[in-house]
């Protein structure tokens, strides 16, 4: 049956075309003047977008539905309907972002069911494609609404009483769009016994490496903090420079010493100083205050809060030898989450299989995966993003790297849903 699907798989050169143009399709719904997509939570575009893939669904011959709170699922129905493997993943973009993101992996999925329905029949496990509702968080003040709706993680408690930027609530967004909440009494799902997600890769790896395919075995961990010195505003011609408690050199040095030990340590740890103010910032008057944020990830806790506790170490340091005062706020503690090695080292075969150009690497960004994985054996397949931009109009990945996704995934949950 390899020979089978490789020769299928060889013979599906409509996808380079398909997958593009469906996409494009899809990016009509939440399309801005900015050259963009808009498709925010339970807006006007979202429910569009949501009803036309349920129609395109519905036309490849799968049983299509929604479930309470807006997620919608096209299953082909397999011989045992008590197991079930899913793929897919998040509907909603970021304002003015681009037609790839999360929109790939729903579009793949569909794509492979139809495929996989056309030359190999019914599976003997259910095969699902889920377009989830939320993963993004760029309406409301909260992440992964769909993915954790379906593992049984999220609370009602969670939303009720938060707005989005323009004070519109959650709660009566969600009912205008025609859902409400899950019944919290019941069960979460525990059918599926898997789960599988394609993603444009939003980095530059695979491209600089010039591959197809990223097979990802972990999910990076992420420690966030807010930095806060606080020295001493004063004049800026009148205050000798060794008299100055400046908040900006304080900070500066800080940064400088973090990013290099950053480097020293090397991949795969990252360290981001993304944002940063200066108080009062002004022109003529030596800076009393700076704020900057960090962020920093690994694929191994223990790597992150060694990093760490010995970047708070260095920057201390640096606070006193300035006389400032500093205080450090972690607002944000996410320990790195593996993927399934069982499937992991599966797609690994079948990409070797079927001949299909690819790297193992981790995510360096967050996906819906990290919410299935601690429940549900799951794993990601990756493709290159053009430049690594993403959340961009300008997100952008080569028709026939989208096409070769398709196929990675097809061999995946054939794999996973018509083997014993």
């Amino acid at each position: 049956m390899v020979d089978e699907i490789k020769d299928v798989l060889q013979k599906l050169d409509v996808l380079v075309e398909e997958t593009a143009s469906k996409l494009e399709w899809l990016a009509e719904f939440g399309k801005d003047s900015e050259g963009g997509v808009s498709r925010l939570l339970y807006t006007k575009e979202w429910v569009e977008g949501q009803q036309a893939l349920k129609q395109w669904m519905e036309n490849e011959g799968f049983e299509a539905r929604f479930d309470e709170i807006g997620n919608l699922f096209g299953t082909l129905k397999g011989k045992n309907t008590a197991e079930t493997v899913l793929t897919g993943s998040h509907v909603d973009t970021v304002k003015n972002g681009g037609r790839f993101d999360g929109a790939y992996g729903i579009v793949a999925g569909i794509l492979a069911l139809k495929y996989l329905k056309k030359h190999f029949g019914q599976p003997i496990r259910n095969i699902e494609v889920v377009s989830m509702a939320e993963e993004e968080g760029s309406r409301f003040p909260y992440s992964f609404w769909g993915s954790k709706n379906i593992v049984g993680l999220a609370k009602r408690e969670d939303v009720e009483t938060i707005s989005d930027f323009d004070g519109f609530p959650f709660v009566e967004a969600m009912k205008q769009a025609g859902f409400g909440f899950q019944d919290e009494s019941k069960e979460p799902r525990n059918d599926v016994t898997a789960f599988v997600e394609v993603h444009v890769e939003q980095g530059n790896v695979l491209e600089m490496e010039q591959t197809a395919i990223g097979v990802v075995n972990n999910i990076v961990g992420q420690r966030r903090y807010t930095v806060e010195i606080t020295g001493q505003a004063n004049h800026a011609g009148t205050t000798p420079m060794g008299y100055r408690k400046d908040a900006v050199f304080a900070a500066t040095e800080m940064i400088h010493e973090l990013i290099s030990m950053a480097k020293v340590t090397g991949d795969p740890l990252v360290a981001t100083v993304g944002k940063f103010e200066a108080h009062p910032n002004i022109v003529n008057v030596v800076p009393g205050k700076a704020i900057f944020t960090i962020d920093v990830r690994h694929t191994d806790k223990e790597a992150i809060v060694s990093f760490t506790e010995r970047m708070k170490a260095r920057m201390q340091e640096i606070a006193t030898a300035h006389e400032v005062e500093m205080d450090i706020d972690l607002w944000m503690d996410e320990d790195p989450v593996p993927m399934d090695e069982r499937i992991v080292e599966l797609i690994e075969k079948q990409c070797k299989a079927n001949g299909l150009n690819y790297k193992v690497m981790h995510s360096g960004a967050g996906h819906d995966s990290q919410i299935f994985a601690p429940v549900v054996p799951t794993a990601m397949l990756f493709v290159p993003s053009l430049k690594g931009i993403s959340h961009n109009p300008a997100e952008f990945t080569e028709p026939a790297h989208l096409a070769e996704g398709v196929k990675a995934l097809i061999g995946a949950l054939y794999e996973l849903g018509y083997k014993e």
